[in-house]
């Protein structure tokens, strides 16, 4: 049956029908090849696989020329050291392919990324001049503060200036207010 209505059924049997999964299934198992002979495990285990192998043609030819299945130069090793290569080899190639495939895709993405940051941050600038050439005609708040410190201190030194005007004409006005009712010396005042 067709997934969608706009594709036609497909009429074949079902032995011959391509699975609808994404064919994903075999780059995987490359993958989780190419990833298990590139580890320690899977070189220990062929280290122990050809001692083994050795060890045992070895001790069998010393028995019986005949009982060993593969003799000293080991010629069956040889053949299924190159089979598995040949089958090894594109395995490797189609998970390093895969991986250059997620790799450009990361990349693009990263490409992308950063080109909308660098868009981000031009127009952050080009916000932040156009406030900056706005606020030129705004009092800032240094501006405003070094406003208000000048008239604070032209007030001081008004205050000041009225303080000294005034205890001067007290003084004067004691001073005159002292000389005229002062007594004379025959005990009358000056008046």
């Amino acid at each position: 049956m067709a997934d969608r209505l706009d594709n036609p059924i497909d009429k074949r049997r079902w032995f011959f029908r391509r699975s609808s999964g994404g064919g994903d299934g075999f780059g995987r198992f490359a993958e989780a090849t190419a990833r298990f002979m590139g580890s320690p495990r899977f070189v220990l285990y062929m280290t122990i696989f050809v001692i083994a192998w050795i060890g045992a043609n070895l001790m069998l030819a010393g028995i019986s020329e005949e009982a060993a299945w593969d003799p000293y130069p080991f010629i069956l090793l040889n053949l299924a050291f190159s089979t598995q290569a040949s089958y090894s080899a594109p395995l490797i190639m189609l998970a390093q392919n895969r991986q250059d495939a997620r790799d450009r895709v990361v990349a693009e993405q990263d490409r992308l990324r950063a080109e909308r940051n660098l868009a981000d941050t031009e127009y952050l600038a080009r916000e932040i001049a156009g406030l900056r050439l706005a606020l030129q005609d705004v009092a800032t708040r240094d501006f405003v503060r070094s406003e208000l410190r000048d008239m604070l201190e032209d007030l001081r030194a008004e205050i000041a200036a009225d303080a000294a005007n005034a205890s001067s004409s007290e003084a004067d006005a004691e001073a005159e207010a002292d000389g005229a009712f002062r007594p004379l010396e025959d005990g009358h005042t000056g008046q």
